[in-house]
């Protein structure tokens, strides 16, 4: 298990607003792996070696020359400016480990969904999940060099709502996975946006409402 950090990045003491970002899939989609590349911090990896006892219960199919897994969770760090850092937490994909989630989800402010088009289903229980907590999330295919899908083939097979954000990356390159989640950040932005919006139209429609009643009818 590494859980050893680096020195070279340390967090600055003006930093008081740490934003919660997850990063689910299925079995080896590389979550693992998007974690670190980005991360600039060392990350702490919860990977331990496989074993034939695990292939009675772990779907290897399309990752049959997969070594190790994550047991718990990934750990990485990001800092956003002076005061703001953004922590990165990678779930574990296997099955037997689902129910270590709904821990991972708490507090969080959304959410990546990794994953790989050749195994598309693999993803359903994490897209799942997050609708169920209210998690915001966007869906970004890792390329594993497999069939290429369009765009609409791959929000029908998950069933994706039009304003959920697709994109494409390599987990394995930094800048890929930056730009994952900075189009995560800004669709928060845009969501949060929308109901401050919303907000502000349901109270000025109170306001009105209420001025209506309070004004006399006038007499004939």
């Amino acid at each position: 298990m590494d859980s050893a950090t680096s020195d070279r990045a340390a967090l600055q003491a003006t930093a008081d607003n740490g934003l919660k970002i997850v990063v689910v899939g299925g079995f080896g989609v590389g979550k693992t792996t998007m974690v670190r590349s980005v991360s600039e911090i060392r990350p702490l990896n919860t990977e331990e070696t496989m074993t034939r006892a695990g292939e009675a219960v772990d779907d290897l199919d399309g990752v049959h020359s997969k070594t190790s897994t994550t047991v718990a969770f990934d750990f990485g760090r990001i800092t956003l400016d002076a005061r703001s850092v953004l922590y990165l937490f990678g779930a574990p994909g296997q099955e037997r480990f689902w129910f270590l989630w709904d821990r991972l989800f708490s507090g969080t402010l959304g959410a990546v969904v990794l994953v790989d088009t050749r195994r598309l289903a693999d993803s359903w229980y994490a897209i799942d999940r997050l609708e169920h907590h209210g998690t915001p999330f966007i869906v970004a295919c890792n390329d594993f060099g497999g069939p290429l899908h369009t765009e609409q083939q791959i929000r029908e097979a998950l069933d994706l709502s039009p304003d959920v954000p697709l994109v494409e990356c390599d987990a394995r390159d930094r800048s890929s996975s930056k730009y994952v989640l900075i189009t995560l950040v800004e669709h928060l932005h845009a969501l949060s946006v929308a109901r401050a919006g919303a907000a502000d139209a349901a109270l000025a429609g109170s306001a009105a409402s209420v001025s209506a009643a309070q004004t006399p009818e006038p007499t004939l």
